[in-house]
């Protein structure tokens, strides 16, 4: 029974306030609604347009260093709400979406994806995730292998000071956390420890620590970024960001394949959660992340599709199943790979964790925020019903999904979005995108004329012996 925003009472005998709406769910099964624990709304617009590239090459045509212009707000609402409403139709409720903006944030930009997470009717945390420093001093070797022209051209690129981005927080924090019956709130991001400024990483902790924000970074996605902590830093990404207050339990750390055990035991010892998002790091080919020793370390993970453009979906169920899949590569003992049980807590329990909201989402229990999806049970993924758990992991593909609630307001039923004209959003969506597409060639055609320095850049890295393995090759 759900009242208000919250579930009132569980149980098989209750009875129905006068007035109150019933839904008929027999042969269906109730669950809490999953919980996506790292997005990037900013590539809905991109699926299925790259092939399978290393990380620094990928994000050369995701993020292009040479971009000119930003985004408007009715682009970045439309974009937002395509990827809110294709979640909520697979019973996801909740999203963390560490939101980067191309070359530049704004408040128009940020305006438009609060604005399409609240019309969507979906939960979301969104950060603003900005690096601040020159293209080249984010990686390795990058400075000599480029041709001056190129460094120059990099140098005179738009950048946004940290004092900037701490006001552009101000403005997100102020206006939209809490917004819309609490179902939006604000995170923090500073996309990755090297790709800002030692000061803006510093005020992004503190605001953190003082508002008790989610803060999402990204370290050592990559063997590359392993590279560049020993080149750069003398010491790697997790124990830069650690040297500089940016770990704790309000801290995400973002896909951590490349750690070492002294990394491992920073991040169990600071308390962070991880996100693992095994689709993407497959898709990028960074590696098989060390879940099991993640887990042996004390380190809480959480779950995630990442992106449209490395994910090319939005269904985080793809990410459950292929967090059962992944992970029996990495070590021939059945007892190291995850089960069922520990894969769904990871994405429900794991999830609420990281989103600062554990024990109002991701359950079923009286007095939790009543996110739920309702699955039915006469569809193939569960005919035979063997075990539900195991089903719902490497059966289920979201095509199941009948009804999601988020707060108490039906969002979807009968398969169908309550909140929004799902056939003119995807008009629209397409109108749009066609009149980017001038300026996404441009920028394509500038990024080609960086690609062979940067394929030198992840070649020189990756011949590198940096004492682990993560990859089968």
């Amino acid at each position: 029974m759900v009242s208000g925003d919250r579930i009132a009472a569980i149980g098989s005998d209750l009875v129905a306030p006068a007035g109150c709406a019933v839904l008929e769910a027999a042969g269906h099964l109730v669950l809490p609604g999953l919980i996506n624990a790292h997005f990037h709304s900013p590539g809905n617009f991109m699926k299925g347009m790259l092939d399978g590239l290393p990380l620094e090459l990928f994000m050369l045509y995701e993020v292009p260093p040479l971009a000119e212009g930003a985004d408007s707000g009715r682009l970045a609402h439309v974009r937002t709400l395509l990827g809110a409403l294709e979640m909520l139709k697979l019973g996801i409720t909740s999203v963390m979406d560490d939101a980067f903006h191309v070359p530049i944030a704004t408040r128009d930009s940020v305006d438009g994806i609060m604005a399409a997470y609240r019309d969507s009717g979906m939960r979301a945390r969104v950060a603003i995730d900005q690096p601040n420093v020159v293209e080249y001093d984010k990686f390795p070797f990058l400075a000599d292998l480029l041709p001056a022209e190129m460094r120059a051209a990099m140098d005179a690129a738009p950048r946004q000071s940290g004092e900037e981005l701490i006001e552009l927080y101000r403005h997100l924090i102020d206006t939209w956390d809490g917004a819309a019956d609490g179902r939006l709130s604000a995170a923090l991001s500073c996309s990755a420890p090297q790709r800002v400024t030692v000061p803006y990483l510093e005020a992004l902790s503190r605001l953190s620590r003082e508002r008790h924000l989610p803060f999402n970074i990204h370290i050592l996605e990559t063997k590359l970024q392993r590279v560049l902590g020993e080149e750069k830093y003398g010491r790697s990404l997790v124990r830069y960001a650690h040297d500089n207050g940016a770990l704790s339990p309000d801290t995400v750390v973002i896909h951590a394949i490349w750690v070492d055990d002294d990394d491992m035991r920073i991040l169990a010892e600071t308390g962070v959660t991880v996100a693992h998002n095994p689709v993407c790091n497959l898709r990028l080919g960074s590696g098989i992340a060390p879940f099991r020793a993640w887990r042996n370390a004390g380190i809480q993970v959480c779950l995630g599709t990442d992106e449209l453009i490395a994910d090319d979906s939005a269904n985080l169920w793809g990410a459950i199943k292929g967090m059962g899949l992944v992970h029996t590569l990495a070590d021939a003992d059945p007892a190291t790979w995850p089960a069922a049980p520990e894969i769904l807590d990871t994405m429900w329990h794991g999830g609420a964790r990281a989103l600062g909201l554990e024990g109002r989402i991701g359950r079923l229990a009286p007095g939790a925020l009543a996110d739920i999806a309702v699955v039915d049970l006469d569809t193939f993924a569960f005919t035979p019903l063997n075990d539900i758990e195991r089903q719902l992991v490497y059966c289920e593909t979201g095509s199941s999904v009948r009804h999601v609630m988020v707060g108490g307001r039906w969002v979807v039923r009968d398969g169908r979005v309550t909140t929004v004209d799902e056939v003119a959003l995807r008009r629209e969506a397409r109108a749009i995108m066609a009149e980017a597409a001038p300026g996404m060639a441009a920028a394509r055609e500038a990024a080609l004329k960086l690609d062979p320095y940067y394929r030198a850049m992840v070649r020189r890295a990756h011949a590198r012996d940096v004492g682990l393995r993560r990859r089968l090759d």
